[in-house]
């Protein structure tokens, strides 16, 4: 009888887990952000973009929790990376027909999701990283 370790340890996971829910957490906050699923915000350049947004990021937490883990770690990054961007320029030098935001850095709503998008980005690139690596092969010990 041979014995094999779980091709996915416990807090790999953990870590999954955590990555999907965190993308589900992002994709949450835009839909009540632009006010509802069926709601496309003005311009509609930003609207379609939180669209693509949510999409990506059921998308990413999908690919993770199956087990499509590099893919699932990409998309996280960039579900994570995106907003992050679109809330700098947006509170910033401002968007093209979109100045609404600009010096709006406090927003208690803007704040969360900058909480949740650093910690899924803090989490997502280092395991897209490591999932990059070779993995050793692990032999059937010959004594099973």
């Amino acid at each position: 009888m041979s014995h094999h370790t779980s091709p996915v340890p416990g807090a790999a996971w953990v870590a999954r887990w955590a990555g999907a829910l965190l993308c589900l957490a992002v994709a949450g906050i835009h839909v009540v952000d632009q006010g509802g699923i069926t709601v496309t915000r003005d311009p509609y350049y930003i609207g379609v973009a939180y669209h693509v947004l949510e999409i990506a990021a059921v998308v990413a937490a999908a690919l993770l929790l199956i087990g499509f883990v590099r893919p699932g770690w990409l998309l996280a990054a960039a579900v994570a990376l995106g907003p992050l961007v679109g809330y700098i320029l947006s509170r910033g030098p401002g968007l093209p027909d979109y100045g609404d935001d600009i010096g709006n850095w406090t927003e208690p709503l803007g704040l969360l999701s900058l909480a949740v998008e650093g910690a899924l980005l803090l989490l997502s690139v280092p395991l897209f990283a490591r999932s990059r690596r070779p993995r050793p092969r692990v032999s059937e010990d010959p004594r099973s």
